[in-house]
Formats: structure tokens, C-alpha cells, sequence
């Protein structure tokens, strides 16, 4: 498979279309060595199942491995971390990543229990976990999805699952996009197969998928990205991390100059339903956010997203804030440990979507006193 190709399939057979479209990109080819370590990342933010458009399908994992092992690669590990507040290990049990190691009898790593190593990444320091640099050939498997901060996640945002949490908190910090960008370049992708059947295409958390059937491949994680932006209906430049990596010498990110080649086109779905950017955006003005941790924020958009349509946001009384940047601040309302020194605040490091939504409908339904 060419640096410049994507490789794109529909159907319902997630299990047979993954071993197909493997097949067309002579993936075992690109590896070459059947003696070479391959490492498998997932995206397994929290512990919800893949119907859900949040986590990468077992079925797509599952036709991976079972076509390495038929071209003979014995040295497979699946590595993750969920985002923060989550515990990986939870994931690989409600995702059913923890039966699929032992089928397959594969290393399963969980990444919130490795350790950190300080590596310079295009002039950032960035802590990486060490497991991503004990593979020879790396297989990023993301979904594509959208994300209530940075409008989509896909290959270059999923690599994050392979940071200690305590950096996972500090990207935030320091801007999301930068450091996304600068871990493109400290991670190598050698092979993206992207789980498009029902991501959520507003939620990073989930529970709005679309169903769209589809599976794409591809080499350079920069135009996997701006492809995925494509399909979304976003300007690359809406995704300032993309450009960004492009820069740094991630990959190109020019689609003008891209093989796109479909197959399989009988069994499209048809048009993706685009994500309601408005609607997000609408909910982010009742928010003040200062470095929140996706998690958190993650689950407060779809907090409010309940309340909207229950009606209770239309003369919410006060902005909810909440990151990182509220450590050590006093203010009004706010959702998080970070704000545990305002007047009102929930704690939780992150609190739960339920735990926010019922907080905050009790205050919009309380007065103050009584709150």
C-alpha cells in the first residue's frame, strides 16, 4: 500500500471485510518478517460497546488478528488506555478485548499501568508510554468519530491511548492540538484501518451513532485525518492539529494528490449524516473551559445535551465552568475536582455524564439557598 492510498469498503461482515480489505493492501507484505513485533491500537476511551460509536469494533480486531496469524506473525500485543476517570481494564472486558486476547493468545497491555519515557518529539518532551516503542510495525485501528473539543478524532488523536494519564491531563494544558500533532511525529503508524460502522459523529463518548458500515485503510495518519474531515463535512484547517502535523513531518495532508479507491460500493449506505455542529456549539456557550480533560468535558457536553432537550438550558442561570485552569479559583458553579473551591461545584475526577446531568438539573431547578 502507497503513502498516498486510501482504501475504502463497505458491509455488514465486519469480521470478513477486515480480512478482506487487508488483503487488498497486502498489509503482510508491509511488514514483512513474520519475526517482527506487531502492536494493535484500538480505541477503547471508556467502557461502553461498539454499538454504542465510541470504541473500535472486536469484529474489526478480530479479522486482524486472525490474518496475522494466518500469514504467520506469532508477536502480537494489543495496547490501550482509556481516557482518564476510566479504568482500562474495564474496557478490555465490556469491549470484549480481553476475550479476544485469549482466543487468539496475544499480549494485552493495559497503558495506565506503564511507564512513561520523556522522549523528544520535533522539540516537545513528551512522556510516552514504553510499549509503543517495543512493536517494529505499529496498527493504529481508531474509530471515526467526532470530539466535543477538537471537532473529530481519528488516527492522529487515538495515539493518545499510548501516554500516562498524568500526560493525557498535561496535553490539555497545553493546547490539544500541539501536542496531538507533536505525538504524531514520536509515535510511528505504519498501518491505519479505520472503524467507520456507526461512530458517533458528535460525541467522543458515544450514544449517537451513525451507522455507515464502512471500513478504509491507509499509511499516512495525516491524510487519514483530512479524509476523515472530508466525510464530515469539516475544513481541515477546522482541525488545527492536522496542519499542524503536517508541518512537523507527520504525513501529507493533501487530499488533491490521494488514490481513493472504493470497493465494495453496492454495499454503501449512502450519505453520512453530517454531525450537528451547531447543536455542540450551541451547548459549549453555556460552558466556561479553561484545559478540561477530554473525559470531562466528554461527558459534560452530553450532559447538557439531555437538559437541552428537556428544556432546562434555555435560561440556564449560570455559566458551568470547568478544566483545569479552575485549580485553586473560587466562582460560582462548576463540574469536576478542578473547581472544588467554587460555591456549587460537583466533584469527580471526572464526574459521571449521569452524575453531571442530575447535578445540574438540580440547580437549575433549585434556587441557591435551597441547593
Amino acid at each position: 500500500m502507497k503513502k498516498n492510498e486510501i482504501i475504502v469498503t463497505y458491509g455488514t461482515e465486519y469480521r470478513k471485510m477486515t480480512m478482506e480489505l487487508l488483503e487488498m493492501c497486502n498489509l503482510a507484505g508491509m511488514i514483512g518478517d513474520r519475526k517482527k513485533r506487531v502492536g494493535i491500537k484500538p480505541n477503547l476511551v471508556s467502557a461502553v460497546p461498539a454499538s454504542e460509536g465510541a470504541t473500535t469494533h472486536p469484529e474489526v480486531v478480530e479479522g486482524l488478528l486472525q490474518y496475522l496469524k494466518e500469514k504467520g506473525f506469532r508477536e502480537i500485543a494489543i495496547m490501550e488506555g482509556s481516557w482518564v476517570g476510566e479504568k482500562t481494564e474495564n474496557a478490555f472486558q465490556v469491549c470484549g478485548y480481553r476475550e479476544l486476547a485469549a482466543k487468539y493468545g496475544v499480549e494485552l497491555i493495559d497503558t495506565q499501568k506503564e511507564m512513561g519515557v520523556s522522549t523528544d518529539c520535533q522539540g516537545m518532551k513528551l512522556n510516552i508510554c514504553r510499549c509503543a516503542f517495543d512493536v517494529d510495525f505499529m496498527i493504529n485501528v481508531p474509530v471515526m468519530k467526532g470530539h466535543c473539543q477538537t471537532q473529530i478524532t481519528c488516527a492522529l488523536k487515538n495515539m493518545k491511548g499510548l501516554i500516562p494519564n498524568g500526560e493525557k491531563r498535561r496535553f490539555h494544558t497545553l493546547g490539544l492540538h500541539r501536542p496531538i500533532a507533536h505525538l504524531g511525529v514520536g509515535i510511528r503508524q505504519d498501518f491505519i484501518l479505520v472503524d467507520g460502522i456507526c461512530g458517533d459523529l458528535s460525541f467522543e463518548d458515544g450514544g449517537n451513532p451513525t451507522v455507515m458500515n464502512r471500513l478504509f485503510a491507509a499509511a499516512d495518519p495525516v491524510l487519514c485525518d483530512a479524509y476523515v474531515c472530508k466525510l464530515m463535512g469539516y475544513e481541515v484547517k477546522e482541525v488545527p492539529y492536522i496542519g499542524m502535523a503536517e508541518n512537523l513531518g507527520a504525513g501529507c495532508g493533501d487530499l488533491g494528490r490521494a488514490c481513493i479507491r472504493e470497493q465494495n460500493c453496492a454495499g454503501d449506505s449512502g450519505p453520512v449524516k453530517m454531525p450537528d455542529k451547531e447543536r455542540v456549539m450551541k451547548l459549549r456557550e453555556v460552558t466556561e473551559e479553561v484545559d478540561s480533560c477530554s473525559a470531562c468535558y466528554g461527558y459534560l457536553i452530553p450532559a447538557l445535551d439531555m437538559l437541552e432537550k428537556e428544556g432546562l438550558l434555555k435560561d440556564f442561570p449560570e455559566k458551568i465552568c470547568i478544566g483545569q485552569g479552575y485549580r485553586g479559583k473560587k466562582g460560582k458553579l462548576g463540574v469536576g475536582n478542578c473547581t472544588k473551591d467554587f460555591e456549587y461545584s460537583l466533584k469527580g475526577c471526572p464526574p459521571t455524564e449521569k452524575e453531571m446531568y442530575e447535578f445540574l438539573k438540580g440547580y437549575c431547578n433549585s434556587s441557591a439557598q435551597d441547593f
